[in-house]
């Protein structure tokens, strides 16, 4: 089992084997980094990692753990209007107008 040399922010430089660390890569952006738990305070740490770091802890026999993007970062509404500087003055104002300014607003939403 290979050692790895990794660095927690509180204790510094750390030794970990291939099984005390675990590679994480996005499907969508490959963008890629990697957790372990400090041997020393027992925090967990995570790191950016490039891909030839990730290719490297995963060559040394570190778990690849493959995840993707919420789909709800995908979704964006299309019916409704964009937000104006005077929707959110008229906001700023309705909240400080009075104390039953959420039923006043509930009243104006259409449903």
């Amino acid at each position: 089992m290979a050692t790895i040399r990794a660095s927690c922010p509180d204790c510094g430089d750390v030794e970990l084997t291939t099984a005390d660390v675990q590679v994480r890569v996005c499907a969508d952006d490959n963008q890629g980094s990697y957790v372990f738990r400090c041997p020393e305070c027992t925090m967990a740490v995570i790191k950016d990692a490039e891909q030839r770091i990730v290719d490297l802890l995963v060559s040394s026999g570190v778990r690849l753990s493959v995840w993707r993007l919420p789909a709800e970062l995908q979704e964006r509404p299309t019916s409704l209007p964009d937000l104006t500087h005077d929707d959110l003055l008229d906001f700023h104002e309705l909240l400080h107008r009075n104390d039953a300014w959420f039923a006043r607003l509930a009243a104006m939403v259409t449903r």
